[in-house]
This record gives structure tokens, C-alpha cells and sequence, in this order.
């Protein structure tokens, strides 16, 4: 299987793996309508939809069938056929922000900061444990950017234009109560039952594996593999610490690492020395998610 997924793909190859991941998703909830949201299941499904181009943008997995195929696996056995509006609208603003910042036009991409804070805002409304994004958002600024203060400040206004929006609607709305659920306290929610988790351990062990390799073998890379691989590496630690600190019971946080994951193991997988290797990890993937998903319907049905 390793060697069909190795062939390039085209563009006719992303409305086939979102019509058969939809196809799936439908199939495992058709006893569960009464669960799905309608418009929670449209933004995600327009941000899962959206992560299927990023992989051409970022560049990095060679524009073969292979990070196509496991980012579809990743949502189908992580989806858990609901979403909270919070992790829908997240998984839709992510795949926003990495459209802008992984631009190569770098006057259009400085010129895009406040719509990026805008997008950071409305994140936070809508989810606002996912504020380490605005980190990740503030590295790659100071890191990229000859203007470093004008972007911040760019930055900055965009999400002073939300907040502003958003308190002038509270108030003509008269909603004068405040949620603490907008100050994301640092308390860890750890998890009591780590079942069915024990099921990605493999994909887990596999994603240490590819970025020590990656670094192991960094003078080897491209000065503009290093700095996408890098970049992506920062994305992901911004997802872990959200995931970390507030996933508690809900699993379904798991999804904001579907692309990051999927474009590492699929290097990963690219890179390993035997054909035997990469057949076999492909395999324990799939496996892995599935014998997840599995465990997460049943549980889910019960």
C-alpha cells in the first residue's frame, strides 16, 4: 500500500478523500442524528476541508497521496461524530492561520496581521483554552519579520477589532454577566481513565521518532525544509499544551493535531531506510486509529 500512497497526487485527489471520509463519518453516527449539530458538523467539516489544500502549501510531504490518506484516517478515527462549536471553530481558524503565515509572498503575508489577530480573536471567543496559538503567532513574528513591531502592533489591533465588536454586541445585547471560562486558568485537567487512549501510543512513539530523526539529520535538510519543519514543530507544541492543559475527558481536542501529526508521520514514513519499515508503520497506523475509533464508538453508544 505504501507504494500506491508514494504516487503524486492532484488536485481531483482532495474532493474524493473528503467525500469518503464524509461517507465514513456519516456511516458510524447514522443511529446518533440527534447528536450532530448541524452547523458545528459545517465548520468542521469546512476546516478538515480546508487542511487538505495546506498540505500542498506547506510543502513538506512531497504532494504524494501518503499525508492525504493519513489525515483522513487521523479525522475519521479522532472525529467523535459531535464536536463542541469551540473545537469546530478552532480546527477552521487553524487551518486560516497556517493558509496566511506559510505564504511565500512576504509583503502580503505582513500586510495580513490583522486579519491573523482577528482570527486569533474570534478563536479565543469561541475557544479560549487555545490562547498558546497566540504565542506560536508572536515566535514567528519576531522570527520571520524584518518589521517586528509594526506586525505586533498589527497583530495586536486585529484583536482589539473582535474584542471591541464583540463587547459592543454584549452590551446592546444587555449581556452583563461575565463567564470566568474567558480567563484560562493553568489547571491541568488530567486524565482519570486513560482508556481508550492506550490505542495511540504507537502513533505517539512514532511522532518522537520522526522529529528526533529530523533533528539527527537536520545539516542535511534544505535551509527551507528546516524552516517549515521547524514551523510546523512550533504549531504542534502550541496544540500539545493546549491539549495538555485543558483536554481532560474531551477527547475530541485530540483533532487539533490531525494535520501536524499527519504531515510528520508521513515523513516519517518517507525517510525510513527499509521498504518492510514503512509498510508495517503505515499498517500499525491505521490500526492504531482504528481499533481507537472502535473503542470510542462503543463506549460512546453505551
Amino acid at each position: 500500500m505504501f507504494k500506491l500512497l508514494s504516487k503524486e497526487s492532484n488536485i481531483f485527489s482532495i474532493p474524493v478523500y473528503l467525500g469518503f471520509l464524509l461517507f465514513i463519518v456519516i456511516l458510524f453516527n447514522i443511529f446518533n442524528f440527534n447528536t450532530l449539530s448541524i452547523i458545528s458538523a459545517c465548520i468542521t467539516f469546512a476546516g478538515i476541508a480546508l487542511g487538505y489544500f495546506l498540505f500542498n502549501k506547506i510543502d513538506l510531504t512531497y504532494q504524494t497521496h501518503l499525508p492525504l490518506f493519513l489525515y483522513t484516517f487521523f479525522i475519521f478515527g479522532l472525529y467523535p461524530g459531535y464536536l463542541d462549536i469551540g473545537i469546530a471553530v478552532s480546527l477552521l481558524t487553524n487551518s486560516f492561520l497556517l493558509l496566511i503565515l506559510t505564504s511565500q509572498n512576504e509583503q502580503m503575508q505582513n500586510s495580513s496581521y490583522v486579519l491573523v489577530g482577528a482570527i486569533l480573536g474570534i478563536n479565543f471567543i469561541f475557544l479560549p483554552t487555545t490562547f498558546p496559538l497566540t504565542f506560536f503567532v508572536l515566535l514567528h513574528i519576531i522570527i520571520t519579520s524584518g518589521r517586528i513591531g509594526l506586525n505586533i502592533f498589527r497583530l495586536f489591533f486585529g484583536m482589539l477589532l473582535v474584542a471591541t465588536s464583540y463587547f459592543s454586541i454584549a452590551y446592546f445585547m444587555h449581556w452583563d454577566s461575565w463567564d470566568s471560562s474567558y480567563i484560562p486558568f493553568v489547571l491541568p485537567k488530567m486524565l482519570n481513565n486513560y482508556y481508550p487512549m492506550y490505542f495511540l501510543v504507537p502513533i505517539v512513539i512514532m511522532l518522537v521518532y520522526a522529529v528526533l530523526d529530523h533533528f539527527s539529520n537536520y545539516n542535511k535538510k534544505s535551509p527551507t525544509s528546516r524552516f517549515k519543519y521547524t514551523f510546523l514543530l512550533i504549531f504542534s507544541l502550541s496544540q500539545i499544551i493546549t491539549i495538555f492543559l485543558y483536554m481532560g475527558e474531551n477527547r475530541e481536542y485530540l483533532l487539533l493535531m490531525a494535520f501536524p501529526a499527519s504531515v510528520i508521520i508521513s515523513r516519517m514514513l518517507r525517510f525510513l531506510p527499509k521498504y518492510w519499515m514503512k509498510e508495517t508503520s503505515l499498517w500499525i497506523c491505521i490500526f492504531s486509529l482504528v481499533l481507537y475509533k472502535i473503542a470510542t464508538y462503543f463506549d460512546f453508544i453505551h
